[in-house]
């Protein structure tokens, strides 16, 4: 990487009253004063505010990378507006005054019921990478899900955190690999770390085709950036990373930045096996320690949560990779009540896709969901302040549930039931909406 002087404080602020945009490379070279520039405090008042800050500074090329979905963004969009279409039923008069919205997920108890979705290349926004992100979900007391296509490997991510937070909660999340030995040997490494649960992705045979990065040539990650999970350590010395290969095929990194496509995913879907079946699920389950919990990420039909159920998962993650993936299907809130009522309980659902409110939070809890996911969010908040701007949209989002339970009669997590959501009565064929109506539209 060429050599860039590290620009003042002053200077980036005069190219952002000019209008001037910041590269990719500028950005890296000088994170501190950029940081410095971007006073979050200032700016940010909720969840959707980062990424207007965000988009401010990022390059074209990477704010479209990660703000963007698939084909005609048609699901994109409906993630939030589906949110819009369900409405809260306050109940007044309830004490709240030791309201809590501490909640169990899988025995570890977190303080609110919201975690961080597995996404990769976190160091495209923040030098920090996974382990800031990690490090303000532990500070937050919340889930952390480590992607598979982390740009901190999955030791570091591990061993940065509890050197602070030693009760960090924290699972891996894992791709089905052409080559299975090594998706079971990225999985052992996150046993072997501590790793409390595992995630498994199963929507992503292929990505979806997302335009905006074929027009802007973002085909590949920039140096110095890898996915660094596949250098996997040497087997006379765990702490010395090798290039992966198989065989005489060329290495991961070749595979996944190879500029072969027009876009950057169509290069590294090319390391997923596309034969995948329900037997992986139960082959991986049986791969785990006892009592280590298997979530299957990328359902969106009751068909397939039972079909998981019966493979062996332990919970279900309701989700459409934030509309990067099938356009033209489901808002996963509109998807949940069917899976809710297919699963009857049994295991636990998990949401993300679209979260950006603390309402969203509870209409997705009174549609059964146990906790909610922030994806997106989290690459925005990375970019205008690393950690401590995470954690700051973390309180803001904690502040937003703790306000509307109280203000819908919520002392407690589990106070929520479907009772406390509905459609607009302009929806019902009667003209005013009633419990069985209610039940119904669940």
């Amino acid at each position: 990487m060429k050599y860039l002087p590290e620009m003042t404080t002053k200077t980036l602020q005069s190219r952002r009253s000019h209008g001037e945009g910041i590269s990719t490379t500028e950005v890296h070279s000088s994170p501190k004063n950029y940081i410095q520039m971007l006073d979050f405090r200032d700016n940010c008042y909720n969840v959707n505010d980062f990424q207007i800050l965000a988009k401010r500074y990022l390059p074209k090329e990477l704010y479209e990378y990660l703000a963007s979905g698939t084909d005609d963004a048609q699901t994109l969009n409906e993630n939030r507006a589906a949110f819009q279409r369900w409405f809260l039923r306050p109940r007044v008069l309830r004490p709240v005054g030791n309201l809590s919205t501490r909640t169990t997920l899988f025995s570890h108890t977190v303080t609110m019921p919201v975690f961080v979705s597995p996404a990769g290349v976190h160091a495209l926004c923040h030098e920090g990478g996974e382990c800031a992100t990690a490090r303000a979900c532990a500070k937050a007391g919340i889930l952390f899900g480590l992607s598979q296509h982390s740009t901190r490997s999955i030791e570091d991510v591990r061993r940065s955190t509890i050197a602070t937070h030693p009760n960090a909660i924290q699972f891996y999340q894992a791709y089905i690999l052409k080559d299975r030995s090594q998706t079971l040997r990225l999985v052992r490494r996150a046993i072997h770390e501590g790793y409390q649960g595992i995630i498994l992705t199963v929507d992503s045979v292929r990505f979806g085709y997302r335009e905006p990065d074929a027009r802007n040539g973002f085909n590949a990650l920039p140096p110095p950036h890898r996915l660094v999970n596949y250098d996997e350590p040497d087997a006379d010395n765990d702490d010395t990373p090798t290039t992966t290969t198989n065989n005489n095929n060329p290495t991961l990194d070749q595979t996944y930045n190879s500029q072969e496509k027009k876009a950057w995913d169509q290069n590294s879907e090319q390391m997923f096996e596309q034969n995948v079946t329900w037997n992986d699920v139960t082959w991986l389950k049986s791969a785990l320690p006892t009592n280590m919990p298997l979530v299957i990420k990328g359902i969106m039909t009751a068909e397939d949560a039972v079909l998981a159920m019966e493979a062996g998962a332990d919970g279900i993650m309701v989700s459409n990779h934030g509309g990067r993936q099938l356009d033209g299907c489901l808002a996963t809130i509109d998807a949940l009540p069917e899976i809710a009522y297919a699963v009857r309980g049994h295991v636990p659902i998990w949401l993300d896709s679209g979260v950006r409110r603390g309402t969203d939070v509870l209409k997705a809890l009174a549609l059964g969901a146990s906790a909610v996911g922030i994806g997106k969010p989290l690459f925005f908040a990375l970019s205008v302040g690393g950690e401590e701007s995470v954690s700051f949209m973390l309180e803001l989002l904690r502040t937003e549930i703790e306000a509307a339970m109280a203000i819908c009669g919520m002392e407690r997590i589990t106070d929520i039931t479907p009772n406390l959501v509905t459609r607009h009565p302009s929806l019902f064929s009667q003209p005013t909406p009633t419990l069985s109506n209610l039940r119904s539209c669940l």
